[in-house]
């Protein structure tokens, strides 16, 4: 099981925080944007006596809830289709759990959520990779080099999109290559679409369940945790309308009983959240991700795409091993009492040798912290003794 590349080195960070250092972090997904008040005024106005179990498919008045939130996306699915999951996480391994034996594969185009490959190894499958570049923006690889991929082992391709973690949005093209590939192969499509809400070229989000003739082998992955800033109460989902599929992944979901009821709570009443809400966070992401993008691609020697979704970027960086220096940075420098924490990229990749100049970040702090972040960063990289240029 690999270690987490976002959290592995928290405890340096913990470390530098005891010395009196601020860390600032732009590790992890963890949005600092208010919760939406419906869901905040739902957990404090709770009117339960008792609290019960849920079914372990979820409360059917979140699902129903839910099947209408879908809806305003075009993706034409009901309650029955939805089964509600202690986070994305346990979607995506409940998900590999109940459609993969031991040593089936799944294609997966790398840089790639880090914690597929733990959910893979859990489920006793392989996680296959097709390369992307940032060179490339992170484009998809050709539909050959999936096809290169291909044996009587694949079960299944995966994508993430809008992408963690390059902030990566799938055209219709390509898409369409991969509905193709997948319709002619038999396959699954698991897609994690947890980002839908913050896409920023204009361009239509595309679902899986947008593709005609798959409508069957399509394993959509959901989270309410970065739509409403909501990461702690544990709240995702599956949806597929694969029957055989749901009732496998039932066993799992009775075995572990069911998901949060408080989670499930917050979730649906946060459902109603206001359109200004909604326009609020979004609004804010586009600020942040102009300003943390030019403000990466001034400093020398540093270069990044511009992410077309989520709110994540992966940057090249000037220096030998990115994550040496991300644990120099939190172990030895820093630049008037502050220092900054990243994900190194050689975590979202299995490919040997592939991100090792490469960071994560997550532009989920307000432009001011951002500001400082890349001051630090900046006089990090003068100072770093392993720097390439």
């Amino acid at each position: 099981m690999p270690a987490s590349p976002i959290r592995k080195l928290v405890p340096l960070a913990n470390e530098a925080t005891r010395r009196g250092v601020k860390v600032i972090h732009l590790n992890i997904g963890q949005p600092d944007l208010p919760t939406p008040q419906e869901g905040l005024d739902a957990l404090k106005n709770i009117d339960r006596q008792v609290l019960e179990y849920s079914p372990s498919e979820g409360l059917l008045s979140l699902r129903e809830k839910l099947a209408e939130y879908y809806h305003r996306f075009k993706i034409d699915v009901n309650a029955e289709d939805i089964i509600v999951t202690t986070g994305g996480s346990e979607a995506v391994l409940f998900a590999f759990m109940a459609c993969l034996d031991p040593g089936d594969e799944i294609i997966v185009p790398e840089p790639a959520y880090a914690n597929y490959m733990a959910f893979a190894i859990s489920a006793g499958a392989k996680i296959v990779t097709v390369p992307s570049t940032i060179e490339e923006g992170f484009a998809l690889p050709p539909v050959e080099k999936f096809e290169e991929l291909i044996t009587p082992r694949t079960k299944g391709i995966l994508i993430c999109n809008p992408n963690n973690p390059t902030g990566y949005l799938y055209t219709q093209k390509e898409m369409n290559q991969i509905r193709d590939i997948v319709k002619k192969n038999d396959l699954f499509l698991f897609s994690d679409e947890v980002y839908r809400e913050y896409t920023y070229t204009g361009a239509p989000y595309i679902s899986a369940f947008h593709l005609p003739g798959i409508e069957e082998q399509v394993v959509l992955i959901d989270s309410v945790s970065k739509r409403y800033s909501e990461c702690g109460i544990r709240i995702g989902a599956i949806i597929t309308k694969h029957k055989e599929l749901k009732k496998n992944v039932m066993k799992f979901c009775q075995a572990r009983l069911s998901p949060p009821l408080l989670g499930q709570i917050v979730a649906e009443a946060s459902i109603n959240a206001s359109q200004e809400y909604m326009l609020m966070t979004y609004n804010e992401y586009v600020e942040r991700r102009k300003f943390l993008i030019d403000g990466l691609n001034r400093i020398p020697g540093v270069y990044s795409p511009i992410p077309m979704g989520a709110f994540y970027t992966v940057v090249s960086l000037p220096v030998d091993d990115a994550d040496k220096f991300c644990e120099w940075c939190l172990k030895e420098f820093e630049y008037e009492g502050a220092t900054i924490f990243m994900a190194p990229a050689s975590g979202f990749y299995t490919t040997a040798g592939m991100g090792k100049n490469e960071v994560r970040m997550a532009y989920v702090l307000k432009k001011e912290e951002l500001a400082k972040a890349l001051k630090v960063l900046s006089e990090a990289l003068k100072a770093y003794p392993g720097r390439t240029d």
